[in-house]
């Protein structure tokens, strides 16, 4: 994709902070960090979002999630790390190209994970229920 930031850092257009690179894909410091180590993956190819990712690019990008999160943790001496991907604008994805997020964790850093709902009487079922019809179309 033409306008793409991830695309043209791909392409070498616009300089990082290359973490790791293989064929398929790219990781790099993100310049807006939740945390020091917070680290993009990025598959080469331009896919949108999950939805447009095929499964063997996701098993590819989270190969070297794996792969790459222990150095991560260790060099900036993190206890802990959260992975996010964010697929949608409603979902705050600002760059219309598939990534994953490694954000490390340190104690009392002030990052506070999403609150917990309750589900109603009755709607965990209801809810399950649609899930379920809808993986049969699958």
């Amino acid at each position: 994709m033409k306008d793409c930031i991830f695309c043209k850092i791909i392409k070498g257009e616009i300089p990082c902070w290359k973490v790791y690179e293989d064929k398929n894909t790219i990781a790099i410091l993100t310049i807006g960090p939740v945390n020091q180590g917070h680290t993009l993956v990025i598959p080469k190819k331009h896919y949108e979002n999950l939805f447009d990712l095929p499964e063997t690019e996701a098993a590819n990008m989270m190969k070297v999630v794996k792969k790459i999160s222990e150095p991560i943790m260790k060099a900036v001496n993190a206890k802990g790390i959260n992975l996010g991907m964010n697929n949608g604008l409603i979902a705050g994805q600002e760059v219309p190209h598939a990534h994953i997020h490694i954000m490390p964790r340190f104690k009392d850093d002030g990052f506070i994970c999403w609150p917990g709902k309750k589900y109603k009487d009755g709607e965990m079922d209801k809810v399950l229920s649609k899930i379920k019809t809808f993986l049969k179309t699958l």
